[in-house]
């Protein structure tokens, strides 16, 4: 199975988007600092169940157009950029999985954009609110704020052969496809854009209950989530909520633990429908 991108333009950029199988429409959605090709142990078990995969490489990630200025990479932008892509694909509704940033931004969706969500699952990020609340997730988020500062956070990250973010994900084997992307002109940034654009945002904005059906994931060897932040979201659900703990993962869990999630994922997705994959 080939996992190359067409691009697509939506929202005034092209984005480059995996697009494999038929079926229902499930969208994945990555996070920082990786692209569509986080979800490859995923595509293949989802395409094979009955499934049409969406991946897109979000607006400054993987084969996708990186525009310049922290102000193109809110949350209503990038949304944006994924309900102009549904509609260039006349989806009205669809299944959605995200992870990390990616995660974040399933949640806004869920919402601002409820019609288009089926049902949702949230990998390692919860809901805005429950982000936000609590000692211990604010103590493991210290990388968001050192990210804010233009220029400083760049030559931080890249010092010492990206000494910073080897150490920061734990010298995760996924480094060496991370630094080749990041070293491209203007793609880190890009992608620190991410927290630059959203960080008061996601502190002080207004993010009301979901009323989508939610799946939470969370695992053990998340450095940078909390677990409660991830388990307090089921207060901000008023929908059907669940939530799986992955013992022995690391933040990565597409990548880490493959199996598990795939089958949590297929499960899940049987659970809503009323019928098993």
């Amino acid at each position: 199975m080939s996992l190359a991108g067409k691009k697509i333009k939506v929202n005034g950029i092209y984005l480059n988007v995996i697009i494999e199988g038929e079926g229902d429409p499930v969208i994945l959605l990555h996070g920082f600092p990786d692209s569509a090709a986080v979800w490859r142990n995923q595509i293949k078990v989802l395409t094979g169940s009955g499934c049409r995969v969406i991946a897109p490489d979000l607006r400054g990630f993987g084969d996708s157009d990186a525009p310049q200025g922290r102000g193109q990479y809110t949350l209503n932008i990038i949304a944006k950029d994924v309900t102009e892509l549904l509609d260039h694909l006349d989806i009205k509704k669809a299944i959605f999985v995200g992870h990390d940033w990616g995660a974040a931004l399933g949640w806004y969706l869920a919402i601002r954009h409820p019609e288009r969500i089926e049902r949702y699952v949230a990998i390692s990020v919860g809901h805005p609110r429950a982000y936000r609340s609590g000692i211990e997730q604010k103590l493991r988020g210290w990388y968001a704020f050192a990210f804010q500062f233009p220029v400083i956070s760049e030559k931080m990250v890249r010092a010492f052969d990206w000494y910073v973010l080897r150490r920061m994900t734990g010298n995760h084997p996924e480094n060496d496809t991370w630094i080749k992307d990041l070293s491209r002109k203007g793609r880190l940034t890009a992608g620190l854009n991410w927290y630059r654009a959203n960080g008061l945002g996601v502190i002080f904005g207004n993010f009301p209950n979901v009323h989508v059906p939610v799946l939470g994931i969370w695992s053990t060897g998340d450095r940078f989530l909390s677990e409660d932040q991830m388990k307090n979201s089921a207060r901000y659900v008023n929908a059907d909520w669940h939530y799986e703990k992955l013992e022995g993962s690391s933040h990565w869990i597409p990548l880490d633990a493959p199996d598990r999630l795939n089958a949590l994922l297929l499960d899940y997705f049987g659970r809503q429908t009323g019928k098993k994959n």
